[in-house]
């Protein structure tokens, strides 16, 4: 059975890694009424704590991306999960506002991996129609991860304290690389146990039907980054990535500025939004391969579910100003997250709809980086719009997922294998 379905045991691991990676980086925002009471720290440094962390995460990406096409994607996840692991535990023997942030420093620079890493075992081992399935699988990793995240902390900080919970939390991502060496031993092409009917599957499905080429076109760095379609990705990806992240970095301090709410409060209301995150990452993966399947082009698909993603993040921002009570906020940000999660696994898709080879990793690093300077400017942003409330940031937001929409239709125009030929 594996032998036939061994792709979806792949993406299963990476899925559950990207479980791992949420519930590390979110303890600490679960856990900051605590942790900020004990080191002395404010919302303040809350912010630059957060920027940290992104900063060192926009670096990572490109940097890993680019380590990902260098020692392949086995070799890659090892490396950056080996890393992520030891900084979270380190967490447990901050002191002061330096030496938490030089640990958030060094687990944003190795959680990044995970994304252009995922990125790059979803070209390598999925045919081109179930590819945003597979993106979709991996992405519900981060929902998944985000609504177990809140509970779990919640409960190991009322056994065990803040401290002992970094050290429990990062010793998951060890027992995680067991399964990882014994499965992934090499790419389809040389995987062993892989059976020849999948295996043909996969590389001959990874050649577009209405296509007489594949994306081969692999480009280096200068050349990859004077197309106006590399461009279209990134700044799609520097748009929309802030709106996740304004519920992953925020979402505890609003509920704990806005209604009072301590560790155990946010463990309960935390962990909402991501259900609809969880739905839409499913939903968007799911709906490009029904699509791709009828016949459908990769450039309609792409197009039409990324605009179907900002459509349905739009209104249910601009309402999530005017929501009267904790829960209604989080059900309308779970609508959020659902949008969001529709569109952003079409939108990683393009890095190996547009190019081939190496070039795959790198551009989904790039993209990743860029996503991730949107989030440091949100970050900045912030504290400083939400004096009195928070809807100026959802009017942010809601700007943001109409520029992201825009950067697709008008920047990458037809989604295509390049060519040095073409524009």
């Amino acid at each position: 059975m594996m032998k036939n379905r061994l792709r979806w045991c792949i993406v299963s691991l990476v899925a559950l890694a990207t479980i791992i990676n949420y519930i590390d980086r979110n303890a600490l925002g679960i856990m900051w009424p605590e942790v900020s009471k004990d080191l002395g720290l404010t919302t303040t440094d809350y912010a630059i704590i957060l920027n940290v962390f992104t900063f060192s995460y926009a670096f990572g990406q490109s940097l890993f991306g680019k380590i990902f096409d260098w020692i392949g994607t086995r070799l890659g996840f090892v490396l950056s999960i080996v890393v992520w692991s030891v900084s979270i535990m380190l967490h447990s023997v901050v002191h002061s506002l330096v030496s938490l942030s030089i640990v958030r420093a060094t687990l944003g620079l190795s959680e990044a991996g995970n994304w252009p890493g995922a990125t790059k075992a979803n070209a390598e081992w999925f045919p081109i129609k179930e590819r945003a399935l597979a993106q979709g699988i991996f992405n519900s990793g981060a929902a998944v991860g985000a609504i177990i995240s809140a509970p779990i902390i919640a409960y190991l900080f009322a056994f065990f304290g803040w401290r002992a919970t970094f050290l429990i939390v990062g010793g998951i991502g060890f027992l995680w690389l067991v399964p990882w060496l014994i499965l992934y031993k090499s790419g389809p092409e040389t995987h062993p146990w892989l059976a020849e009917e999948e295996r043909t599957y996969i590389l001959t499905g990874q050649r577009p039907a209405k296509d007489v080429s594949a994306p081969t076109y692999a480009p280096a760095t200068a050349e990859l980054l004077s197309r106006r379609q590399s461009w279209g990705v990134i700044l799609a990806s520097f748009f929309i990535d802030p709106i996740w992240w304004l519920f992953v970095g925020w979402l505890p301090i609003y509920l704990f500025q806005t209604y009072g709410f301590g560790v155990k409060e946010i463990g309960l209301y935390a962990w909402v939004p991501y259900v609809g995150g969880m739905f839409g990452a499913f939903f968007g993966g799911w709906l490009a391969s029904n699509r791709l399947a009828a016949n459908w082009s990769v450039n309609k698909t792409r197009k039409f579910i990324i605009t179907l993603g900002g459509a349905i993040m739009l209104p249910a921002l601009l309402l999530t100003m005017v929501a009267a009570t904790p829960l209604l906020a989080v059900l309308l940000m779970a609508v959020i997250l659902f949008g969001f999660q529709t569109a952003i696994g079409n939108i990683q898709t393009l890095p190996s709809d547009l190019y081939g080879g190496k070039s795959v990793g790198s551009l989904a690093g790039f993209a990743g980086t860029g996503a991730k300077l949107g989030v440091v400017a949100l970050n900045f942003l912030i504290p400083v719009i939400t004096v009195n409330s928070y809807a100026p940031a959802f009017i942010v937001g809601a700007a943001l997922a109409v520029l992201s929409v825009l950067s697709i239709w008008v920047l990458v125009g037809k989604v295509e294998p390049l060519s040095p030929q073409s524009s």
